[in-house]
Protein backbone atom coordinates (compact mmCIF):
# COMPACT_ATOMS: atom_id res chain seq x y z
CA UNK A 1 0.00 0.00 0.00
CA UNK A 2 0.95 3.26 0.08
CA UNK A 3 2.59 4.23 2.93
CA UNK A 4 2.04 8.10 2.74
CA UNK A 5 -1.99 7.27 2.82
CA UNK A 6 -3.32 9.10 6.01
CA UNK A 7 -5.48 6.43 7.19
CA UNK A 8 -8.55 7.20 8.74
CA UNK A 9 -9.99 5.09 11.51
CA UNK A 10 -13.36 4.88 10.45
CA UNK A 11 -12.77 4.28 6.59
CA UNK A 12 -14.58 1.03 6.94
CA UNK A 13 -16.64 -1.26 9.40
CA UNK A 14 -15.38 -4.32 10.96
CA UNK A 15 -18.56 -5.80 12.03
CA UNK A 16 -18.29 -9.13 14.76
CA UNK A 17 -19.46 -12.28 12.65
CA UNK A 18 -23.34 -12.43 13.41
CA UNK A 19 -21.97 -16.08 14.46
CA UNK A 20 -20.28 -14.65 17.51
CA UNK A 21 -22.42 -12.67 19.21
CA UNK A 22 -23.06 -14.20 22.54
CA UNK A 23 -23.22 -13.31 26.40
CA UNK A 24 -21.72 -14.25 29.10
CA UNK A 25 -22.64 -12.47 33.06
CA UNK A 26 -21.30 -11.47 36.77
CA UNK A 27 -23.37 -10.38 39.28
CA UNK A 28 -23.25 -8.52 42.36
CA UNK A 29 -26.48 -8.56 44.15
CA UNK A 30 -27.83 -8.69 48.29
CA UNK A 31 -30.78 -10.91 49.65
CA UNK A 32 -33.88 -8.07 49.79
CA UNK A 33 -34.63 -6.16 46.60
CA UNK A 34 -31.80 -4.40 46.07
CA UNK A 35 -31.61 -3.52 42.50
CA UNK A 36 -29.80 -6.44 40.35
CA UNK A 37 -26.27 -5.34 38.21
CA UNK A 38 -25.42 -7.25 35.06
CA UNK A 39 -22.36 -7.77 34.00
CA UNK A 40 -22.36 -9.63 30.36
CA UNK A 41 -20.08 -10.22 27.24
CA UNK A 42 -19.54 -11.68 23.90
CA UNK A 43 -18.41 -14.88 24.31
CA UNK A 44 -16.77 -14.89 27.97
CA UNK A 45 -17.33 -14.24 31.42
CA UNK A 46 -18.78 -10.47 32.20
CA UNK A 47 -20.09 -7.82 30.34
CA UNK A 48 -23.65 -6.00 30.17
CA UNK A 49 -26.04 -7.47 27.79
CA UNK A 50 -26.18 -5.44 24.55
CA UNK A 51 -23.43 -4.41 24.90
CA UNK A 52 -20.66 -6.09 22.63
CA UNK A 53 -22.97 -8.11 20.44
CA UNK A 54 -23.39 -7.93 16.37
CA UNK A 55 -26.47 -6.37 15.50
CA UNK A 56 -29.68 -8.65 15.15
CA UNK A 57 -27.91 -11.94 16.25
CA UNK A 58 -30.22 -14.53 17.17
CA UNK A 59 -28.09 -15.32 20.41
CA UNK A 60 -27.90 -11.62 21.66
CA UNK A 61 -31.32 -11.57 21.16
CA UNK A 62 -31.45 -14.57 23.63
CA UNK A 63 -29.59 -13.42 26.56
CA UNK A 64 -31.35 -9.84 27.47
CA UNK A 65 -33.14 -11.88 30.25
CA UNK A 66 -32.62 -9.82 33.80
CA UNK A 67 -30.86 -11.91 36.53
CA UNK A 68 -32.46 -14.42 38.17
CA UNK A 69 -33.75 -14.37 41.65
CA UNK A 70 -34.32 -17.48 43.45
CA UNK A 71 -35.54 -18.61 46.64
CA UNK A 72 -33.38 -21.61 48.86
CA UNK A 73 -35.64 -23.09 51.33
CA UNK A 74 -33.48 -23.68 54.66
CA UNK A 75 -34.78 -25.24 58.06
CA UNK A 76 -35.29 -21.78 59.81
CA UNK A 77 -36.51 -19.92 56.53
CA UNK A 78 -35.81 -18.70 53.25
CA UNK A 79 -32.20 -17.72 51.64
CA UNK A 80 -32.96 -15.54 48.68
CA UNK A 81 -29.80 -15.28 45.86
CA UNK A 82 -29.90 -13.86 42.88
CA UNK A 83 -27.67 -15.88 39.43
CA UNK A 84 -26.53 -14.50 36.50
CA UNK A 85 -26.59 -16.98 34.03
CA UNK A 86 -23.89 -16.61 30.87
CA UNK A 87 -22.90 -18.41 27.69
CA UNK A 88 -21.89 -18.02 24.35
CA UNK A 89 -24.64 -19.32 22.62
CA UNK A 90 -24.35 -19.86 18.40
CA UNK A 91 -26.69 -17.36 16.42
CA UNK A 92 -28.23 -20.50 14.67
CA UNK A 93 -27.83 -23.98 14.59
CA UNK A 94 -28.45 -26.64 11.98
CA UNK A 95 -30.67 -30.17 11.82
CA UNK A 96 -28.44 -32.75 13.49
CA UNK A 97 -25.56 -30.04 14.47
CA UNK A 98 -24.64 -30.36 18.30
CA UNK A 99 -25.49 -26.60 20.18
CA UNK A 100 -23.03 -26.25 22.15
CA UNK A 101 -23.26 -23.37 24.79
CA UNK A 102 -19.92 -22.73 25.84
CA UNK A 103 -17.66 -20.22 27.81
CA UNK A 104 -20.52 -21.11 30.78
CA UNK A 105 -20.82 -19.38 33.90
CA UNK A 106 -23.09 -19.58 36.61
CA UNK A 107 -22.30 -16.57 39.09
CA UNK A 108 -24.58 -16.85 42.42
CA UNK A 109 -24.69 -13.77 44.61
CA UNK A 110 -25.65 -13.93 48.13
CA UNK A 111 -25.21 -11.95 51.66
CA UNK A 112 -22.69 -12.22 53.57
CA UNK A 113 -25.23 -12.84 56.38
CA UNK A 114 -26.64 -15.71 54.95
CA UNK A 115 -23.64 -17.57 53.75
CA UNK A 116 -22.49 -16.55 57.54
CA UNK A 117 -25.42 -18.82 58.51
CA UNK A 118 -24.59 -21.63 56.22
CA UNK A 119 -21.09 -22.23 57.04
CA UNK A 120 -18.53 -22.72 60.28
CA UNK A 121 -18.24 -19.58 62.36
CA UNK A 122 -15.30 -17.45 61.16
CA UNK A 123 -15.32 -18.96 57.92
CA UNK A 124 -12.87 -16.53 55.92
CA UNK A 125 -13.13 -18.26 52.86
CA UNK A 126 -15.78 -20.40 50.80
CA UNK A 127 -15.64 -22.98 47.27
CA UNK A 128 -18.45 -23.60 45.82
CA UNK A 129 -20.43 -26.15 42.72
CA UNK A 130 -23.33 -25.43 41.20
CA UNK A 131 -25.72 -27.88 39.40
CA UNK A 132 -28.68 -26.17 36.91
CA UNK A 133 -31.23 -27.83 35.20
CA UNK A 134 -31.45 -25.94 32.07
CA UNK A 135 -35.03 -26.61 30.16
CA UNK A 136 -34.96 -26.99 26.37
CA UNK A 137 -37.76 -26.84 24.31
CA UNK A 138 -38.87 -27.32 20.32
CA UNK A 139 -42.18 -26.93 19.09
CA UNK A 140 -43.90 -29.49 21.51
CA UNK A 141 -40.87 -31.43 22.50
CA UNK A 142 -38.95 -31.01 25.66
CA UNK A 143 -35.68 -32.21 27.28
CA UNK A 144 -33.48 -31.21 30.28
CA UNK A 145 -30.00 -30.65 29.77
CA UNK A 146 -28.08 -31.09 33.71
CA UNK A 147 -25.25 -28.21 33.84
CA UNK A 148 -23.76 -30.39 36.31
CA UNK A 149 -21.07 -29.93 39.10
CA UNK A 150 -19.58 -26.28 38.02
CA UNK A 151 -17.63 -25.41 40.26
CA UNK A 152 -16.28 -21.94 42.00
CA UNK A 153 -12.61 -21.33 43.26
CA UNK A 154 -12.19 -20.38 46.41
CA UNK A 155 -13.36 -16.84 47.41
CA UNK A 156 -12.96 -14.84 50.15
CA UNK A 157 -15.80 -13.54 52.52
CA UNK A 158 -16.13 -9.79 52.73
CA UNK A 159 -16.69 -8.72 56.27
CA UNK A 160 -20.24 -7.38 55.08
CA UNK A 161 -21.96 -6.83 51.78
CA UNK A 162 -22.33 -9.74 49.19
CA UNK A 163 -20.41 -12.36 48.01
CA UNK A 164 -20.18 -13.24 44.41
CA UNK A 165 -19.37 -16.78 43.48
CA UNK A 166 -18.47 -17.16 39.93
CA UNK A 167 -18.83 -20.68 38.96
CA UNK A 168 -17.96 -22.16 35.07
CA UNK A 169 -16.97 -25.72 33.66
CA UNK A 170 -18.22 -27.70 30.63
CA UNK A 171 -21.90 -28.11 29.75
CA UNK A 172 -23.47 -30.84 27.37
CA UNK A 173 -24.59 -29.64 24.03
CA UNK A 174 -28.31 -30.22 22.58
CA UNK A 175 -28.93 -31.69 18.62
CA UNK A 176 -32.42 -31.71 17.22
CA UNK A 177 -33.74 -33.36 14.53
CA UNK A 178 -35.96 -30.70 12.58
CA UNK A 179 -36.14 -27.37 12.13
CA UNK A 180 -37.61 -24.44 14.42
CA UNK A 181 -36.29 -22.27 17.30
CA UNK A 182 -34.53 -23.82 20.11
CA UNK A 183 -35.22 -22.01 23.38
CA UNK A 184 -32.88 -22.61 26.62
CA UNK A 185 -34.64 -21.85 30.23
CA UNK A 186 -32.78 -21.51 33.51
CA UNK A 187 -34.40 -24.15 36.30
CA UNK A 188 -33.87 -25.80 40.02
CA UNK A 189 -30.67 -25.12 41.17
CA UNK A 190 -28.45 -26.50 43.41
CA UNK A 191 -25.88 -24.83 45.46
CA UNK A 192 -23.03 -27.06 47.22
CA UNK A 193 -21.20 -24.53 50.22
CA UNK A 194 -18.44 -25.68 51.95
CA UNK A 195 -15.55 -23.26 54.35
CA UNK A 196 -12.33 -23.32 52.46
CA UNK A 197 -10.25 -23.92 54.94
CA UNK A 198 -7.18 -26.87 55.34
CA UNK A 199 -9.82 -28.45 57.95
CA UNK A 200 -12.54 -28.47 55.65
CA UNK A 201 -11.06 -29.63 52.81
CA UNK A 202 -9.66 -32.77 54.35
CA UNK A 203 -12.62 -33.51 56.89
CA UNK A 204 -14.81 -35.26 54.19
CA UNK A 205 -17.34 -33.53 55.28
CA UNK A 206 -20.15 -32.88 52.79
CA UNK A 207 -20.50 -29.23 51.77
CA UNK A 208 -24.22 -27.09 52.96
CA UNK A 209 -26.64 -28.17 50.21
CA UNK A 210 -29.20 -25.31 48.80
CA UNK A 211 -31.94 -26.35 46.55
CA UNK A 212 -33.38 -23.35 44.66
CA UNK A 213 -35.93 -22.52 42.44
CA UNK A 214 -36.78 -19.19 40.59
CA UNK A 215 -39.33 -16.87 41.92
CA UNK A 216 -42.93 -16.56 40.60
CA UNK A 217 -42.46 -13.89 38.56
CA UNK A 218 -39.60 -15.12 36.43
CA UNK A 219 -39.36 -17.21 34.01
CA UNK A 220 -35.69 -18.49 33.35
CA UNK A 221 -35.37 -17.91 30.24
CA UNK A 222 -31.33 -18.01 28.35
CA UNK A 223 -31.73 -17.97 24.96
CA UNK A 224 -33.41 -18.83 21.34
CA UNK A 225 -31.24 -20.46 18.76
CA UNK A 226 -32.97 -21.09 15.41
CA UNK A 227 -32.50 -23.91 13.07
CA UNK A 228 -33.55 -23.24 10.22
CA UNK A 229 -35.92 -25.44 7.94
CA UNK A 230 -35.48 -26.45 3.84
CA UNK A 231 -35.52 -29.70 2.34
CA UNK A 232 -32.14 -30.14 2.56
CA UNK A 233 -31.97 -29.91 6.33
CA UNK A 234 -35.66 -32.25 7.13
CA UNK A 235 -34.94 -34.96 9.01
CA UNK A 236 -34.94 -38.44 6.85
CA UNK A 237 -37.24 -40.45 10.25
CA UNK A 238 -39.65 -39.71 12.39
CA UNK A 239 -40.32 -40.61 16.21
CA UNK A 240 -43.58 -42.26 14.76
CA UNK A 241 -41.06 -44.53 12.20
CA UNK A 242 -38.59 -45.09 14.72
CA UNK A 243 -35.82 -44.83 12.35
CA UNK A 244 -33.26 -42.64 12.94
CA UNK A 245 -33.21 -39.15 11.39
CA UNK A 246 -29.82 -36.85 9.70
CA UNK A 247 -26.94 -38.24 11.33
CA UNK A 248 -28.24 -40.32 13.97
CA UNK A 249 -30.63 -37.95 15.45
CA UNK A 250 -34.29 -38.28 15.63
CA UNK A 251 -37.28 -35.27 15.40
CA UNK A 252 -37.02 -35.27 18.90
CA UNK A 253 -34.03 -33.32 21.09
CA UNK A 254 -30.87 -35.11 22.41
CA UNK A 255 -28.54 -34.24 25.14
CA UNK A 256 -24.66 -35.13 24.78
CA UNK A 257 -22.18 -34.68 27.69
CA UNK A 258 -19.96 -31.41 26.35
CA UNK A 259 -17.09 -31.79 24.51
CA UNK A 260 -13.54 -31.28 26.02
CA UNK A 261 -11.15 -29.35 23.26
CA UNK A 262 -8.19 -31.43 22.25
CA UNK A 263 -4.56 -30.26 21.35
CA UNK A 264 -5.60 -26.51 22.76
CA UNK A 265 -2.17 -25.28 23.51
CA UNK A 266 -1.20 -25.44 20.08
CA UNK A 267 -3.75 -22.32 19.28
CA UNK A 268 -1.81 -20.01 21.54
CA UNK A 269 1.84 -21.07 21.56
CA UNK A 270 2.95 -17.69 24.07
CA UNK A 271 3.48 -17.58 27.42
CA UNK A 272 0.23 -16.16 29.62
CA UNK A 273 -0.11 -12.09 29.99
CA UNK A 274 1.25 -11.04 32.84
CA UNK A 275 2.00 -7.65 34.45
CA UNK A 276 -0.23 -4.79 36.46
CA UNK A 277 -3.33 -3.25 34.48
CA UNK A 278 -3.62 0.40 34.19
CA UNK A 279 -7.36 0.94 33.55
CA UNK A 280 -7.16 4.93 34.17
CA UNK A 281 -7.86 5.59 30.35
CA UNK A 282 -11.46 4.43 31.22
CA UNK A 283 -14.21 7.06 31.70
CA UNK A 284 -14.44 7.96 35.79
CA UNK A 285 -17.97 6.48 37.21
CA UNK A 286 -20.22 8.94 38.04
CA UNK A 287 -21.25 9.78 41.47
CA UNK A 288 -22.97 6.96 43.17
CA UNK A 289 -22.76 4.02 45.56
CA UNK A 290 -19.52 2.60 46.49
CA UNK A 291 -17.16 1.69 43.74
CA UNK A 292 -17.11 -2.25 43.96
CA UNK A 293 -13.60 -3.64 42.20
CA UNK A 294 -13.47 -6.91 41.58
CA UNK A 295 -10.40 -9.38 40.74
CA UNK A 296 -11.95 -12.04 38.70
CA UNK A 297 -11.03 -15.46 41.14
CA UNK A 298 -10.45 -17.11 37.92
CA UNK A 299 -7.93 -14.64 36.94
CA UNK A 300 -9.64 -14.18 33.50
CA UNK A 301 -9.94 -16.14 30.46
CA UNK A 302 -6.47 -17.31 29.06
CA UNK A 303 -6.37 -16.52 25.20
CA UNK A 304 -4.60 -14.72 22.21
CA UNK A 305 -5.31 -12.67 19.19
CA UNK A 306 -3.53 -11.18 16.44
CA UNK A 307 -3.51 -7.17 15.58
CA UNK A 308 -2.28 -5.24 12.71
CA UNK A 309 -2.01 -1.67 12.26
CA UNK A 310 -0.95 1.36 10.60
CA UNK A 311 1.00 4.19 12.76
CA UNK A 312 1.61 7.59 10.80
CA UNK A 313 4.49 9.93 11.14
CA UNK A 314 2.80 13.38 10.47
CA UNK A 315 6.25 15.10 10.39
CA UNK A 316 7.23 12.93 7.08
CA UNK A 317 3.43 12.51 5.77
CA UNK A 318 4.26 8.87 5.39
CA UNK A 319 3.41 5.55 7.60
CA UNK A 320 4.23 2.19 8.28
CA UNK A 321 2.45 -1.21 8.76
CA UNK A 322 2.86 -2.36 12.63
CA UNK A 323 2.83 -6.51 13.19
CA UNK A 324 3.06 -6.90 9.20
CA UNK A 325 1.15 -9.68 8.04
CA UNK A 326 3.41 -10.58 5.64
CA UNK A 327 6.18 -11.22 8.43
CA UNK A 328 5.74 -12.98 10.70
CA UNK A 329 3.38 -11.72 12.79
CA UNK A 330 2.99 -11.63 16.57
CA UNK A 331 0.59 -12.81 19.07
CA UNK A 332 -1.42 -11.04 21.71
CA UNK A 333 -1.35 -13.04 24.56
CA UNK A 334 -4.68 -12.35 26.45
CA UNK A 335 -6.11 -12.43 30.34
CA UNK A 336 -9.51 -11.97 29.23
CA UNK A 337 -12.35 -10.15 31.43
CA UNK A 338 -9.88 -10.28 34.54
CA UNK A 339 -10.80 -7.16 36.78
CA UNK A 340 -14.58 -5.72 36.93
CA UNK A 341 -15.15 -2.01 38.48
CA UNK A 342 -18.65 -0.89 39.06
CA UNK A 343 -21.31 1.12 40.57
CA UNK A 344 -24.65 2.44 41.13
CA UNK A 345 -24.80 5.49 39.69
CA UNK A 346 -27.63 7.60 41.14
CA UNK A 347 -27.31 10.96 39.09
CA UNK A 348 -27.98 9.09 35.34
CA UNK A 349 -29.37 5.84 36.77
CA UNK A 350 -28.45 2.19 35.83
CA UNK A 351 -24.50 1.35 36.37
CA UNK A 352 -21.38 2.41 35.85
CA UNK A 353 -19.87 -1.35 34.16
CA UNK A 354 -15.61 -1.59 33.24
CA UNK A 355 -14.57 -4.72 32.36
CA UNK A 356 -10.82 -4.88 31.94
CA UNK A 357 -8.38 -7.58 30.24
CA UNK A 358 -4.61 -7.35 30.64
CA UNK A 359 -2.34 -8.33 27.35
CA UNK A 360 1.30 -8.64 26.52
CA UNK A 361 2.30 -8.18 23.08
CA UNK A 362 6.17 -8.47 21.76
CA UNK A 363 5.70 -7.11 18.58
CA UNK A 364 8.43 -7.67 15.56
CA UNK A 365 10.06 -5.63 14.44
CA UNK A 366 8.24 -2.64 11.56
CA UNK A 367 10.37 -1.81 8.46
CA UNK A 368 9.64 1.75 6.51
CA UNK A 369 10.77 4.06 4.10
CA UNK A 370 10.41 7.69 4.25
CA UNK A 371 11.31 10.87 2.25
CA UNK A 372 12.88 13.28 4.29
CA UNK A 373 12.86 16.79 3.65
CA UNK A 374 10.94 15.52 0.69
CA UNK A 375 13.11 14.13 -1.19
CA UNK A 376 15.88 11.99 0.80
CA UNK A 377 14.98 8.85 0.87
CA UNK A 378 15.44 7.03 4.80
CA UNK A 379 14.84 4.01 5.50
CA UNK A 380 14.83 2.21 9.02
CA UNK A 381 13.68 -0.28 11.24
CA UNK A 382 11.75 0.47 14.45
CA UNK A 383 11.72 -1.54 17.78
CA UNK A 384 8.68 -1.58 19.72
CA UNK A 385 9.47 -2.02 23.24
CA UNK A 386 5.89 -2.36 25.52
CA UNK A 387 4.18 -2.67 28.60
CA UNK A 388 1.65 -4.41 29.50
CA UNK A 389 -1.86 -3.66 27.52
CA UNK A 390 -5.03 -3.24 28.95
CA UNK A 391 -8.24 -3.25 27.34
CA UNK A 392 -11.10 -1.76 29.14
CA UNK A 393 -14.43 -2.08 27.78
CA UNK A 394 -17.74 -1.07 29.42
CA UNK A 395 -20.95 1.21 29.60
CA UNK A 396 -22.50 4.08 31.82
CA UNK A 397 -26.15 4.24 32.52
CA UNK A 398 -28.59 2.21 30.84
CA UNK A 399 -31.35 2.31 27.97
CA UNK A 400 -31.63 5.22 25.38
CA UNK A 401 -29.27 7.07 27.51
CA UNK A 402 -26.51 4.61 27.87
CA UNK A 403 -22.90 5.64 26.87
CA UNK A 404 -20.75 2.85 25.79
CA UNK A 405 -16.66 3.19 25.60
CA UNK A 406 -13.78 0.93 25.01
CA UNK A 407 -10.36 1.85 25.07
CA UNK A 408 -6.69 -0.03 25.13
CA UNK A 409 -3.67 1.87 26.46
CA UNK A 410 -0.31 1.13 27.02
CA UNK A 411 3.42 2.59 27.53
CA UNK A 412 6.03 1.93 24.65
CA UNK A 413 9.31 3.17 23.95
CA UNK A 414 10.48 3.15 19.94
CA UNK A 415 14.21 2.14 19.10
CA UNK A 416 15.76 2.72 15.59
CA UNK A 417 18.30 0.79 14.18
CA UNK A 418 19.56 -0.07 10.46
CA UNK A 419 19.30 2.84 9.05
CA UNK A 420 19.61 3.63 5.59
CA UNK A 421 19.58 7.26 4.22
CA UNK A 422 19.75 6.66 0.15
CA UNK A 423 20.95 3.07 0.62
CA UNK A 424 23.89 3.95 2.38
CA UNK A 425 23.98 2.49 6.11
CA UNK A 426 23.89 4.89 8.64
CA UNK A 427 25.51 4.23 12.02
CA UNK A 428 23.32 5.00 14.81
CA UNK A 429 24.42 3.05 17.28
CA UNK A 430 22.53 0.32 19.69
CA UNK A 431 20.82 2.85 21.68
CA UNK A 432 18.90 5.08 19.39
CA UNK A 433 15.40 5.21 21.53
CA UNK A 434 12.27 7.85 22.56
CA UNK A 435 14.09 10.14 25.31
CA UNK A 436 11.68 8.60 27.61
CA UNK A 437 8.72 5.77 27.47
CA UNK A 438 4.77 7.38 26.45
CA UNK A 439 1.68 6.69 26.81
CA UNK A 440 -0.17 4.78 23.64
CA UNK A 441 -4.36 5.19 24.15
CA UNK A 442 -6.51 3.87 21.71
CA UNK A 443 -10.12 3.86 21.29
CA UNK A 444 -12.95 2.37 19.57
CA UNK A 445 -16.09 2.77 18.95
CA UNK A 446 -19.16 0.61 18.99
CA UNK A 447 -19.75 -1.32 16.51
CA UNK A 448 -16.19 -0.92 15.33
CA UNK A 449 -15.21 -2.08 18.86
CA UNK A 450 -16.79 -4.04 20.81
CA UNK A 451 -15.20 -6.29 23.50
CA UNK A 452 -11.50 -7.96 23.80
CA UNK A 453 -13.24 -11.22 22.30
CA UNK A 454 -14.92 -10.16 18.94
CA UNK A 455 -11.94 -7.31 18.74
CA UNK A 456 -12.16 -4.37 15.75
CA UNK A 457 -10.83 -1.03 15.00
CA UNK A 458 -8.92 1.11 17.87
CA UNK A 459 -7.32 4.35 16.99
CA UNK A 460 -5.42 7.57 18.62
CA UNK A 461 -2.97 9.69 18.60
CA UNK A 462 0.62 9.40 19.90
CA UNK A 463 3.02 12.36 21.28
CA UNK A 464 6.39 10.72 20.35
CA UNK A 465 9.19 12.39 22.62
CA UNK A 466 12.52 13.90 21.82
CA UNK A 467 15.48 10.77 20.70
CA UNK A 468 18.35 10.26 22.90
CA UNK A 469 21.67 7.92 22.30
CA UNK A 470 21.60 8.09 18.44
CA UNK A 471 24.99 7.97 16.70
CA UNK A 472 28.52 7.29 17.50
CA UNK A 473 31.67 8.80 18.84
CA UNK A 474 31.35 12.25 19.06
CA UNK A 475 28.40 12.88 16.41
CA UNK A 476 25.26 12.85 18.36
CA UNK A 477 22.15 12.18 15.22
CA UNK A 478 19.75 12.65 18.07
CA UNK A 479 18.76 16.11 17.00
CA UNK A 480 18.07 14.90 13.40
CA UNK A 481 15.56 12.11 14.39
CA UNK A 482 14.19 14.45 17.29
CA UNK A 483 13.35 17.49 14.42
CA UNK A 484 11.90 14.28 12.13
CA UNK A 485 9.94 12.12 14.05
CA UNK A 486 9.16 13.56 17.20
CA UNK A 487 6.18 15.18 18.10
CA UNK A 488 2.41 15.26 18.39
CA UNK A 489 -0.66 14.51 15.97
CA UNK A 490 1.14 10.69 14.79
CA UNK A 491 -2.66 8.64 14.55
CA UNK A 492 -2.35 5.29 15.26
CA UNK A 493 -5.09 2.58 13.93
CA UNK A 494 -5.22 -0.65 15.48
CA UNK A 495 -7.54 -3.79 13.77
CA UNK A 496 -7.65 -6.68 16.53
CA UNK A 497 -9.08 -10.00 15.78
CA UNK A 498 -11.30 -11.94 17.30
CA UNK A 499 -9.48 -13.58 20.45
CA UNK A 500 -8.81 -17.22 20.86
CA UNK A 501 -9.56 -19.41 24.26
CA UNK A 502 -7.81 -22.46 23.98
CA UNK A 503 -9.86 -23.77 26.97
CA UNK A 504 -13.09 -23.44 25.68
CA UNK A 505 -14.64 -24.57 22.86
CA UNK A 506 -16.07 -22.85 19.74
CA UNK A 507 -14.37 -19.55 20.72
CA UNK A 508 -12.34 -18.20 17.35
CA UNK A 509 -9.63 -20.75 17.39
CA UNK A 510 -7.46 -20.75 15.81
CA UNK A 511 -7.09 -17.08 15.61
CA UNK A 512 -7.03 -15.55 12.46
CA UNK A 513 -5.49 -12.71 11.31
CA UNK A 514 -7.59 -9.33 10.66
CA UNK A 515 -6.43 -6.44 7.86
CA UNK A 516 -4.70 -3.94 7.57
CA UNK A 517 -7.13 -0.95 8.82
CA UNK A 518 -8.14 0.91 5.35
CA UNK A 519 -7.47 -2.02 2.82
CA UNK A 520 -10.00 -3.79 2.78
CA UNK A 521 -14.22 -3.20 3.11
CA UNK A 522 -15.74 -6.42 5.13
CA UNK A 523 -17.15 -8.70 3.21
CA UNK A 524 -21.06 -9.64 3.35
Amino acid sequence: MDASSRVQHRSHRITPHQGDSAHMNVKTSATGGRPFVRLASIAAAVLLAGLLSGPGSAADEGTKAAPFAYDCPVPNGNVRVTVDVGAAFPASGAVGEPVQPDLVTVTVGISRADIEALLPAGSAAASSTVTLAVGVAQHDRTAEATWQSLAAPSTPLPADGEVQLVHSGQVPSVTVGAPGDVVFRAGTLTLGLRADTEATQNDGAEPTSLTCDLTADQDGRLATVPVPGGADTTPTGTPATGEPAEKGVREGISVEPGAVPAETADHCPIAPAVGEMDWSEAPEPPAGDPLSELDVPTGGLAGCAYAVGIANVRKLNGAMIINDPSRQPALISVAANKHIGQRKVTAKGGYYIRISSLGNLKLPDAESTFLTFGFQPVSAKVEFENGPLTISTGNIGVGAGVVYFSVASFMQSLRLHDVKVNGVPLDVGPNCRTSKPFKVVLRGERPFYTDVFSGGLLSGEIDVPSFSGCGTGSEDLSPLFTASISGPGNLVTMNQGKTCVPAQTNTFCPPTMPVIPGTEAPKG
